[in-house]
């Protein structure tokens, strides 16, 4: 008689984990965080004109704030881990850095080495309190638009969306920026950026994972070169400065919009290990103009995506990035957070499981 399947409860068996981008950490978000059945807390940043999440003002006391002149120490980091595994959670890693503190150094402009020092910190004291990744962009976040005119969606919930025919004068140069940089000097100021950060992450422990600009559309908006908009690009960034501790923060929604295949993708990147976590969400349509959507519509099949990511042997954590707007939902939109977090937790159990 064959013996039946036994199926292991424990979440932290799971190859694939469902995690989660949060400011705060009050008690309140980190039960409700729990209770969806999510395993990895990824804190994010202090910028609340980037990120919404008006817990961040009710609960300020419980954010771990990340920014220019704003890095926390081991204490806090520690303190805050503790806090995260209380209930039932693990502290993965910072979501990502600012735009005001690697502004300066993506222009090449004064305030580059004040900086580069911070960031140094930041990653010396996450390697410290044992706290794993950092999440970065290059993407001249603050002075061009990520986004243009929302769309309606399914029963009247709301999507983000970018058409560059909605960007007034494209060609003209960005607010605060007083002339058009070339892709080279980005190139090289890059170069330089990763240069210092990456031996200091190394003997750190921790590893830096790369966001994709968004939106990835045309070679420069506003004056300003967009250097990761495709996949060459990205290549080019991995094998600039060869390192274990540089990856990608692969945004499976940013690659749907560049057209890419997203099954691809993963495969490509998976190959040299170089997948650090992954958002997890998708778009309709592609450059120039495409809007997000729910994480069971859009360009790429969920499901296809998953079982990839299972086939590759990917070892980590996904994430819901953006959500559409829901009835009833706050700024940190948990009602369709938690409608994605339970889509993809389904998902992955029933690729794991089969």
């Amino acid at each position: 008689m064959t013996e039946p399947t036994i199926h292991q409860s424990d979440e932290t068996a799971r190859t694939i984990r469902v995690g989660v981008r949060t400011r705060t950490l009050s008690d309140a978000r980190l039960r409700y965080i729990r209770q969806l059945g999510a395993t990895d807390i990824f804190v994010d940043h202090a910028d609340t004109e980037e990120e919404p999440d008006e817990f961040n003002d009710r609960d300020g006391a419980d954010t771990v704030a990340v920014g220019r002149d704003a890095i926390p120490s081991v204490a806090e980091l520690e303190a805050a881990k503790e806090r995260v595994e209380s209930h039932g959670l693990t502290l993965t890693g910072i979501q990502s850095l600012p735009y005001s503190l690697y502004g300066d150094i993506m222009f090449g402009r004064e305030g580059e080495k004040e900086a580069l020092d911070q960031i140094k910190t930041l990653l010396r004291n996450l390697g410290e309190a044992d706290i794993p990744v950092l999440g970065y962009q290059w993407n001249p976040r603050g002075v061009v638009p990520m986004r243009t005119t929302p769309v309606e969606l399914r029963g009247g919930a709301e999507g983000t969306a970018f058409n560059l025919d909605e960007v007034d004068n494209p060609d003209a140069l960005a607010p605060g920026i007083d002339r058009e940089y070339t892709e080279d000097e980005f190139w090289d100021n890059y170069e330089g950026f990763l240069q210092e950060v990456l031996p200091v992450a190394e003997e750190a422990g921790v590893r830096m994972a790369l966001h994709p600009v968004d939106p990835p559309v045309i070679e420069s908006l506003g004056g300003i070169p967009r250097l990761f908009r495709n996949v060459e690009n990205f290549e080019r960034a991995m094998e600039l400065v060869p390192s274990d501790s540089h990856g990608l923060k692969l945004c499976l929604g940013c690659f749907s919009q560049m057209g890419e295949d997203a099954n691809a993708v993963v495969r490509r990147f998976a190959e040299d290990d170089k997948i650090v976590f992954i958002h997890f969400r998708d778009v309709v349509g592609t450059v120039p103009k495409f809007n997000e959507t729910f994480v069971d519509e859009g360009n790429f099949n969920t499901t296809e995506v998953v079982e990839t990511l299972d086939d590759v042997g990917f070892d980590g954590v996904v994430i819901p990035d953006h959500v559409p707007k829901m009835e009833g939902d706050d700024d940190w939109r948990h009602r369709a957070r938690g409608f994605t977090i339970g889509y993809l937790r389904g998902v992955v159990d029933s690729v794991q499981r089969s």
